[in-house]
């Protein structure tokens, strides 16, 4: 995909590379740092602790009963989509005694990929609404677990109660080829509001 059209404030004078921060948010146990792992161009920074037995009653591990670690302040990668465009990925923690760190981590974001696990919807709710409230642009990636069942897009568009204009594509997080595709979808989703917003003038 090309992605020369695409206007960033961030470009530099004369073309070059543009660097895009972009977050990875979700909720607890979607597979943000799985993410930010696979498909970072260089070892990913990341902040997981070991789950303890203190923790069960505050981070909710229905449905993630194996979890052992989790995110406690943020997972930082990058990834180059061409020889123009750099994407800085900022995982954000997903329980919801860390979300205070949240209105650090967004500042200077263009864009977003929520992670959703399809098992447990609700988890991912709050991203949205985060998304929604500072003004986000974001795309839906419904990460597929091995037990996930198969919905139907409109389905999850309605429990989510998102825009019709927000993109939904099923991913692995596992996969680095996969989770790159989702962050295609996201430079797309940008390039194309800036091209609405451009008719619109």
């Amino acid at each position: 995909m090309d992605f020369k059209g695409f206007d960033h404030p961030g470009r530099p004078a004369g073309g070059g590379t543009r660097s895009v921060k972009v977050m990875i948010a979700g909720g607890f146990g979607t597979g943000k740092t799985t993410m930010v792992r696979s498909v970072s161009d260089i070892k990913p920074l990341t902040t997981e602790e070991t789950l303890t037995q203190a923790s069960a009653d505050v981070d909710h591990l229905i449905g993630v009963a194996d979890k052992t670690e989790t995110t406690v302040s943020l997972d930082f990668g990058k990834i180059s989509l061409n020889e123009s465009l750099m994407l800085y990925l900022f995982g954000t923690p997903g329980q919801e005694r860390f979300w205070f760190l949240w209105n650090g981590l967004f500042k200077g974001a263009l864009g977003a990929v929520v992670l959703v696990d399809t098992r447990r919807l609700a988890s991912s709710f709050r991203a949205i609404e985060e998304m929604e409230r500072q003004n986000v642009p974001f795309v839906i990636a419904l990460n597929v677990f091995p037990d996930s069942k198969n919905h139907p897009v409109d389905e999850i568009r309605d429990a989510l109660d998102i825009s019709p204009h927000t993109p939904v594509v099923a991913c692995d997080a596992r996969d680095r080829d996969s989770s790159r595709d989702v962050l295609v979808a996201l430079i797309q989703h940008l390039k194309d509001r800036s091209a609405v917003a451009l008719e619109s003038r």
